[in-house]
């Protein structure tokens, strides 16, 4: 029989699977805050800012404390006011992690935060009065104390002058405002700064750090401000995060939201881990539920969460209701559990290890983890897979 080519392509040979290729990242001068450099290939460090009243030093110090365990590289705190000014040199000092010093309107504090040793400070020029008459002298004092500035241009309180010439709170505004206030410190000789142009909108965010990734080299710190309570803002953030920072621009980033300040690290540090840029931490692969269910998926994924709340160790953990997808995920997790029948497979690295009843599962996890948490390859677990 003759064979009649008929013009259909060739069937491409099978190869090993594709390797992720790593975020190359935007080159940048570098900067130290305190003990974290930021920029120059440093790794992307997350921050917060403390919602406690800073005059009040146990409170905020505690709120410190507690970013600091959940994973926070640098923190910010308000100084509105005189008292919060005072109580600056207290928190520098006890503070586990950088401060950076917030200065709005006055800007007499910004002397005042280098003075008491903050590690940076954040300067607002479009509400600081008359803040280019008092570039010369806040380069000066920076310089003298070692300490970088940061430039941070909300579309909230944008420079009159800027606004009456675009209109609106654009990117191309938001770069202009930033990259003149620079322009005044380059002038001093003075270009420790960092900057920051922030929007509530996710796609101004985009469009103005691609300009200025494009116009300068330095440091970027990425925010969506007043981005919305936990659920919107952390999904406003990630989708502007993960694709600046999959395109290699931003150095530090910070999610605003509004709740406590130890949820806006968490999440930082997930979408940095989702994008390879930070070591995992635990993370829990459970299935959405379907039709096929058989185990309350949703209530075993609670329940699993909060068993692990505070667990130390990189483990990857599946959680899956079906025999669909169920068994290959928890072979490709450190642990998982596959269900069904109102049973359990429990899933050590790949291999079933045992079966239990439904009732002994969040249980039987937790005793495996710590079994692997005390061995060598729970050590080394979710990292490899990362």
């Amino acid at each position: 029989m003759t064979t009649i080519n008929i013009g259909m392509p060739t069937p491409p040979t099978p190869s090993a699977p594709p390797v992720p290729v790593p975020v190359r990242r935007r080159p940048t001068r570098q900067l130290r805050v305190g003990s974290v450099p930021v920029g120059g290939g440093a790794p992307i460090s997350v921050q917060t800012m403390t919602t406690t009243l800073t005059a009040d030093v146990d409170a905020t110090l505690q709120q410190i404390a507690e970013v600091t365990t959940a994973g926070c590289d640098i923190v910010r705190v308000a100084v509105p006011t005189q008292d919060d000014a005072n109580a600056l040199p207290k928190i520098a000092a006890r503070s586990p992690i950088p401060v950076i010093a917030d200065i709005h309107f006055q800007p007499r504090y910004v002397f005042a935060a280098l003075d008491a040793g903050c590690a940076a400070v954040r300067v607002n020029p479009g509400n600081i009065k008359k803040f280019d008459d008092r570039v010369g002298d806040i380069a000066k004092a920076a310089a003298a104390a070692g300490v970088p500035i940061r430039i941070g241009v909300n579309a909230g309180s944008l420079d009159a002058r800027l606004l009456a010439k675009y209109g609106a709170a654009t990117p191309e505004a938001l770069v202009e405002s930033a990259l003149w206030e620079c322009s005044l410190f380059e002038e001093h000789g003075f270009t420790d700064l960092k900057i920051a142009v922030k929007h509530h909108d996710p796609l101004t965010v985009i469009a103005a750090n691609r300009l200025l990734a494009k116009r300068c080299d330095y440091p970027l710190h990425l925010g969506v401000t007043e981005a919305g309570p936990a659920f919107q803002g952390a999904i406003k953030s990630a989708v502007a995060f993960g694709i600046l920072l999959a395109e290699g621009i931003g150095d530090t980033i910070r999610v605003s939201l509004s709740a406590d300040p130890v949820e806006q690290v968490k999440a930082g540090n997930h979408i940095l881990a989702s994008l390879g840029l930070r070591p995992r931490a635990l993370e829990i692969v459970s299935c959405p539920g379907c039709g096929r269910l058989q185990v309350g998926i949703h209530k075993l994924a609670a329940q699993v969460e909060a068993a692990f709340t505070g667990f130390p160790h990189p483990l990857r953990i599946a959680v899956m209701g079906c025999v669909v997808n169920g068994p290959g995920e928890s072979r490709e997790a450190d642990l998982g559990v596959s269900c069904g029948n109102g049973k359990g497979q429990i899933y050590r690295h790949g291999h079933v290890i045992k079966t239990v009843p439904e009732s002994r599962i969040v249980d039987t996890l937790l005793a495996e983890a710590l079994k692997l948490a005390e061995s060598t390859d729970g050590q080394a677990g979710a990292g490899e897979r990362a």
